[in-house]
């Protein structure tokens, strides 16, 4: 990776980082921004480099910094109820970037990325509270597709004016 690269990738980890501190805290899960820079992270990088800064983020993460969501580290919390949406984040920007790189259209893409988030999330917080797919599905989903739609459509705004920015 060139200079120029890894910076970008670092930008997007630490604005994650950031993102996560905005917390609405509901249930097992709290709602926060994280998702809204992995979209655009996603949008603007190759999936190789996306996947990677969503990587640095966990591994902070997994490090003991404060940078999950309500200022919170290690491997406890990536352990987790929320654990799954942590690594939905690869997931997340990955197909994103692959999607986009293959001519789908942003919002299209970003959709679908939004779907490979929640396929672990969903997962691994029905494993670790033990409740039943309707209830994890209502309350790990469900409950955030409303803010995740609005997420994806500011993730597709500021993706398009940070383009020519970001791409060389």
């Amino acid at each position: 990776m060139r200079i120029r690269q890894m910076t970008l990738c670092a930008l997007f980890a630490a604005l994650t980082a950031v993102c996560a501190q905005i917390v609405l805290p509901i249930g097992p899960v709290p709602v926060n921004l994280a998702l809204l820079p992995v979209l655009v992270c996603g949008a603007l990088l190759p999936a190789g480099q996306a996947a990677v800064t969503a990587l640095v983020y966990l591994g902070m993460g997994a490090a003991g910094l404060p940078v999950l969501a309500g200022m919170t580290g290690g491997l406890g919390a990536l352990l987790g109820p929320t654990g799954g949406y942590l690594l939905g984040y690869v997931l997340c920007a990955a197909v994103v970037a692959g999607l986009i790189h293959r001519g789908v259209k942003r919002p299209l893409a970003m959709a679908a990325g939004v779907a490979a988030c929640y396929l672990p999330g969903v997962t691994w917080l029905m494993i670790t509270t033990g409740m039943a797919l309707p209830q994890t599905l209502a309350s790990g989903a469900l409950s955030f597709l409303p803010g995740d739609i609005l997420k994806l459509f500011a993730a597709d705004y500021l993706s398009k004016r940070l383009y020519l920015v970001v791409r060389p």
